[in-house]
């Protein structure tokens, strides 16, 4: 049985930073890509960055939404079998859901991936 559960959400002012965890079990994770996507009330489930499985090739490749490109890091322990999305400089905007989510390619198409975790709250306070 495959769970991605996420933690590390929370309330936090304007500027300040966040480090989101998902804890993966039941899947072989080295072998998936990873994302982080978010929702908004009223709003669609948005990519926010996704990080391919590790290539002898070319190493892990990660992708950022432009909207937090150079604010926001996604990594990942394949050791720990966990994703992390450190988020700094926060804003009102990024006042979401965050859910971690895995598919065998990376995409940022939602639609792509086959399993998600429940989500965690972002406040970022004005």
């Amino acid at each position: 049985q495959v769970q991605l559960v996420e933690s590390g959400g929370g309330l936090v002012q304007a500027g300040g930073s966040l480090r989101l965890s998902c804890a993966t079990s039941g899947l072989t994770f080295s072998t998936y890509a990873m994302g982080w996507f978010r929702q908004a009330p009223g709003k669609e489930r948005e990519f926010v960055a996704a990080i391919s499985r590790w290539s002898r090739w070319s190493g892990e490749d990660t992708y950022y939404a432009n909207s937090v490109k150079g604010r926001f890091t996604i990594s990942r322990d394949n050791a720990k079998n966990t994703l992390y999305l450190q988020m700094n400089s926060l804003k009102p905007e990024d006042t979401a859901v965050y859910y971690c989510a895995a598919d065998p390619q990376v995409a940022s198409n939602p639609d792509e991936y086959d399993y998600w975790g429940q989500g965690t709250q972002v406040t970022v306070s004005s």
